[in-house]
């Protein structure tokens, strides 16, 4: 059984999520981010992050709005976003920009495949696998892939003045690292969740329609940012992603 706290304490953190989320989507509606993209990706990341994506977007998010940077170049000026945010700052928002096509991915592919058990099926339940789980690992992935790099290519196209297929080819050498690093994380806590922490210790199966569930997506999809911080990183200082 799921002891009470536990149920308490999962509803209280997705609600919490929620509430964030929508306290930046409409300060968003109100000061809309010059990269537009980063309007999808501040309320989707609060999702998971709560406190502290909520922390980082009014200390740093709010720094690169279209007014902001619309000013600072009537003044001949770079935008305050990269004056004053620091590279640490630039890497996690980095990060997120990823975290964000990961997190709409798994949402996805998770309800997809339970409300359509043939999707796992197809991806190898039964046949290859025996846990549903690493079945639906395949579909998330690709999930969290394409919708990564499409957030990807909005950001970089527009910047570097690309075409369609230009763009798509710098997007998937921007954000395939950092991808795979993000779901290395959150696959691996997933695991350790389904596994140890509800099968072995509570003696109960982690089911996709519980809060439970979606607690521990959280603390994974953080586990993923710390996982792909340093790819992050390293493709900021080598000049394939951009900064943010």
């Amino acid at each position: 059984m799921i002891p009470t706290w536990l149920h308490y304490l999962s509803v209280a953190s997705l609600a919490l999520g929620a509430v964030f989320a929508i306290v930046i989507a409409i300060d968003i509606a109100r000061h809309p981010q010059h990269m537009w993209i980063m309007d999808i990706v501040w309320p989707i990341t609060a999702l998971f992050g709560t406190f502290w994506v909520a922390w980082q977007y009014f200390s740093y998010g709010r720094l690169a709005t279209h007014e902001l940077a619309q000013k600072a170049k009537e003044r001949n000026e770079d935008p305050p976003n990269k004056r004053l945010t620091p590279f640490a700052v630039m890497t996690a928002n980095g990060s997120l920009h990823c975290g964000c096509g990961c997190t709409l991915g798994d949402i996805v592919a998770e309800w997809l495949a339970f409300l359509v058990p043939a999707v796992a099926v197809a991806f190898g339940w039964h046949s290859i696998f025996q846990e549903k789980l690493f079945a639906v690992w395949i579909p998330d992935y690709l999930l969290a892939y394409a919708f990564g790099i499409l957030l990807q290519y909005f950001t970089i196209a527009p910047m570097r003045g690309l075409s369609l297929r230009q763009g798509l080819w710098a997007a998937a050498k921007a954000d395939t690292i950092s991808i795979t690093a993000w779901q290395i994380g959150m696959y691996g806590f997933m695991a350790f969740a389904y596994f140890y922490l509800f099968r072995h210790l509570l003696g109960t199966k982690l089911q996709v329609d519980s809060f439970e569930f979606w607690f521990m997506m959280q603390i994974a999809m953080i586990c993923g940012f710390l996982t792909s911080y340093p790819a992050n990183w390293w493709l900021l200082k080598a000049g394939i992603k951009e900064k943010m």
